[in-house]
């Protein structure tokens, strides 16, 4: 490794040993540094791992800050809690998604717990074709005024089917020809295909995917570490 580079891992670790060349470095000299940083790697292993981590966290943080506007703009009605929030978590997710189901209560609580909390969706239908259906109807009812009474019903409906979309759709003031024409309508591609290149950029895993201030955090992770990464977006 040379020089430079572990002068930039250093950094990126946080570590108090720092190596700063002077602007003319002669043969002999740098051999002795670059002998001083290859003993100190040997000596202290844990900072490369942690250096990666870092680095990764600060070129994560530049992503999400470049698409945040995007991110945490809801389509039509696609969102709940405060209208003037001041930390917006946003959740990829597919209908068809047992971990997407699961956190919906606890989305549930950190909205009616937190009243400057705002949760933006965003359809991530990955897992099936029902699972694209699904999203259209769901998109249909954020215009509509209807998302979480949708939302809400199919997920708890079980098995994502062309009936359960049809009577969720039902329960949220949606007639079956009118959630028929969005599942075959290619209005909604776009918005959909959208999602899918932000969630691509995001380097996200599966469903769901949260997005909270600069972390992005993957799977069912709980109330918790929902509640806490409000307070660490809110904190900066």
């Amino acid at each position: 490794m040379t020089l430079g580079g572990f002068a930039l891992i250093a950094a990126a670790a946080g570590t108090a040993f720092a190596v700063q060349a002077p602007a003319a470095v002669g043969p002999a000299d740098k051999a002795a540094i670059e002998k001083i940083v290859h003993d100190y790697i040997l000596e202290h292993p844990e900072i490369i791992p942690q250096a990666v981590e870092k680095l990764q966290a600060k070129r994560m943080s530049g992503t999400i800050e470049a698409a945040r506007s995007t991110l945490e703009t809801p389509y039509a009605g696609a969102w709940e809690g405060a209208a003037n929030a001041d930390v917006t978590v946003v959740e990829f997710f597919d209908y068809a998604c047992g971990y997407c189901r699961a956190s919906l209560p606890d989305l549930a609580k950190l909205v009616g717990s937190d009243a400057k909390v705002k949760v933006v969706y965003r359809e991530l239908p990955i897992l099936s074709e029902a699972s694209g259906d699904a999203a259209k109807v769901s998109l249909l009812a954020a215009e509509r005024g209807q998302y979480m009474p949708y939302h809400k019903a199919l997920y708890g409906a079980g098995k994502v089917t062309r009936d359960t979309i049809i009577a969720a759709a039902a329960k949220a003031g949606i007639t079956k020809s009118e959630a028929e024409s969005a599942i075959a309508s290619a209005k909604y591609d776009a918005e959909i295909q959208s999602n899918i290149a932000l969630a691509q950029k995001l380097q996200a895993s599966g469903t769901p995917t949260f997005v909270i201030g600069d972390q992005v955090l993957n799977g069912a992770v709980g109330f918790d570490a929902l509640k806490e990464g409000v307070a660490a977006a809110r904190g900066k």
